[in-house]
């Protein structure tokens, strides 16, 4: 249910950015305000990204005002914090159906809108985007700006810095805000800092710079210490000075919540040449103090009342794989003291807070920064220490390389607990954990496991962090069937299926936990049903059985068809010459978009109906 936008007379002047640049000056406080309280009422109403979206109204504002959108380029990074940028962009009304099926995707989506220039999920990608669309932008010359809003988190990934690097490099015109809501640097922003960046931008400063480097550009020793004296007086009065190093002229840091100060300095950055660093400091959760004290409990959030100042308390439910995770890391690192657990910056999601409390000295935090997180590993693995990294399945792609050159050509013992595999729900296709089994499963050396329930992923990862191999154990978001784990660990071995079911003439054979869908097709067409649990090795034994005695077999599997489990099968079967009909049932060759697990599900005939249906239309049943 979309909000009245009357009760917001200034937005309401201001839904798209060219009614937004008719507005004078004085009235973008005002509309700020506004912003914040409808940002902060549609989310409380619907649930979304939250926190990260409060901290960044004014600057949205202050870009959208100074530079002609969509003409002039706006990169968001990752997304999160674009929800009021979808505001001022026409899609004000619509707030209420982000994340949801048929609904404003959760991030920056091109398809959607002509303001949203580049899809985005994945962090530290705004720079070199924003470098490309320069570089066209020049070539073009039409004087189209590109700037780039990237979040100091971001900024911790090393392809935020090769951007960085290069674009300092060919020195193209291009400006890169850094939103910093984390550093300590309170000290430095405030009246005296927005002063000093108002002046570092100013014509009158510039102008005496470059005049004056122009004047002395024949007079070496005198333009050296010109030039020193200019980076030592930066120096004193701004922290850029790794930013002046890779070749940015760096402004700031200036209060990104003043934005009359954010606009004057855009403003006057707006005429510059050459690629240039203006630093704003903004507080995530900025005008709701519950989401100020605690921006990671804010970060995203189910529906709420904002006047009880907290968040809805959860209803009791199984525990969600992570948490199984979780306790298994902190119960193996008990009897295992060179268990070392990595973690690319998702201590939270990934259910790793008490074991980081409790074993602080086996705990590391690489940061937005997958491939070192990996190759990190490796390192450990290497010198006799039982490696862990725990990683979503989207973003384990980002490190692929390490993974096979660091870890697998080594044989080294990384287990990689693979969280978010298969389908993840509302952060939509940036987010969906499908191809994780195809691009592992080609790779030699390494083990690759599908738990169907929280017992066997707990009995899994001590299967994986015993077998001193490389060793891939992937897991979907939210909770199980309820299945209370063993607290005993006990070693599955390798490549060793469970008969669930016998049957007749069809065979099931499910991989992870897609299996209570897989039950209902088996109970329903009588069918043998085999939990098969390791992509690789197979259980070549059990696939020769039901090949020799079922008429067919069908493969489940919440990852992507093409060069999936079921691929495998069909690899193994026509390799033994077996002659079998051989249905796959998985994601397809698609990009899936957001929407409820079980929304998906249904939508890509993967629930127990759907399955049913498949298999009675591929073998006329």
């Amino acid at each position: 249910m979309s909000l009245d936008i009357s009760h917001y007379p200034t937005l309401a002047q201001a839904l798209t950015p060219e009614a937004l640049r008719l507005l004078p000056q004085e009235k973008l406080k005002a509309l700020s305000d506004e912003l914040r309280q409808y940002l902060l009422t549609s989310v409380s109403q619907t649930s979304g990204h939250f926190a990260s979206g409060l901290g960044t109204v004014e600057l949205t504002v202050a870009l959208h005002y100074v530079y002609n959108t969509p003409f002039d380029r706006l990169i968001w990074d990752v997304g999160h914090q674009a929800y009021p940028h979808k505001i001022l962009t026409g899609r004000a009304e619509r707030m209420s159906t982000i994340r949801q099926k048929n609904g404003l995707h959760p991030f920056p989506w091109p398809p959607e809108s002509e303001y949203d220039t580049f899809a985005v999920g994945h962090s530290s990608t705004s720079i070199s985007a924003a470098l490309g669309m320069a570089v066209a932008a020049e070539k073009e010359g039409k004087d189209r700006k590109v700037v780039a809003v990237i979040g100091d988190g971001a900024m911790t990934a090393g392809m935020a810095f090769e951007a960085l690097n290069h674009a300092g490099d060919i020195k193209k015109d291009m400006v890169v805000v850094l939103n910093d809501n984390e550093m300590s640097i309170s000290e430095n922003v405030g009246a005296l800092n927005s002063h000093l960046a108002r002046l570092l931008t100013g014509n009158f400063f510039n102008k005496i710079r470059d005049g004056g480097k122009k004047l002395l550009s024949n007079v070496p020793p005198i333009k050296e210490f010109a030039s020193r004296a200019e980076e030592h007086i930066k120096g004193m009065v701004v922290p850029g000075t790794i930013f002046e190093e890779l070749g940015f002229n760096y402004i700031g840091p200036i209060d990104g919540h003043d934005v009359d100060g954010v606009v004057d300095t855009l403003r006057n950055m707006r005429q510059f040449s050459g690629p240039h660093i203006l630093h704003v400091v903004t507080r995530k959760g900025k005008g709701y103090p519950q989401a100020e004290k605690d921006p990671i409990k804010f970060h995203a959030v189910p529906k709420f009342n904002p006047a009880e100042h907290a968040l809805p308390k959860s209803k009791p439910s199984a525990p969600t794989f992570s948490a199984i995770f979780g306790q298994w890391l902190c119960d193996m690192a008990m009897a295992d003291p060179k268990l070392m657990a990595i973690t690319p910056a998702m201590r939270e999601g990934s259910g790793m807070v008490a074991f980081s409390q409790q074993f602080p000295e086996q705990y590391f935090d690489a940061a937005i920064a997958e491939q070192h997180a990996v190759t990190f590993g490796a390192g450990l693995a290497k010198e006799g220490y039982n490696a862990v990294v725990a990683i979503y399945s989207t973003f384990l792609q980002r490190a692929y390389d390490q993974l096979i050159h660091d870890v697998a050509l080594q044989d080294l013992p990384v287990l990689f607990a693979i969280d978010r595999a298969g389908i993840v729900g509302a952060d939509g296709p940036t987010h969906q954990g499908a191809f994780d089994i195809a691009f592992l499963r080609c790779i030699p050396n390494m083990i690759i496991m599908t738990p169907a329930d929280e017992n066997e992923c707990r009995q899994m990862l001590y299967t994986g962090h015993k077998a001193q191999k490389p060793a891939a154990v992937r897991y979907p978001r939210g909770a199980g069937k309820g299945v209370v784990p063993e607290k005993q660990m006990m070693g599955i071995p390798l490549g060793k299926s469970r008969t669930l079911r016998e049957g007749k003439a069809l065979a099931i054979l499910n991989f992870g936990t897609l299996l209570p869908f897989a039950e209902e097709a088996a109970e329903a067409l009588d069918a043998t049903l085999i939990d098969m649990r390791f992509v690789k090795p197979l259980d070549t034994d059990a696939i020769d059985n039901v090949a020799t005695s079922h008429k067919g077999i069908v493969t489940v599997e919440d990852g992507c068809k093409m060069g999936g489990a079921g691929s495998a099968v069909s690899e193994y079967l026509q390799a033994s010459r077996a002659l079998v009909h051989t249905l796959h049932i998985g994601l397809p060759d698609a990009f899936v978009l957001q929407g409820t697990q079980q929304e998906m599900y249904e939508e890509l005939h993967l629930d127990g109906k759907g399955i049913i249906d498949q298999i009675k239309a591929f073998f006329e049943m």
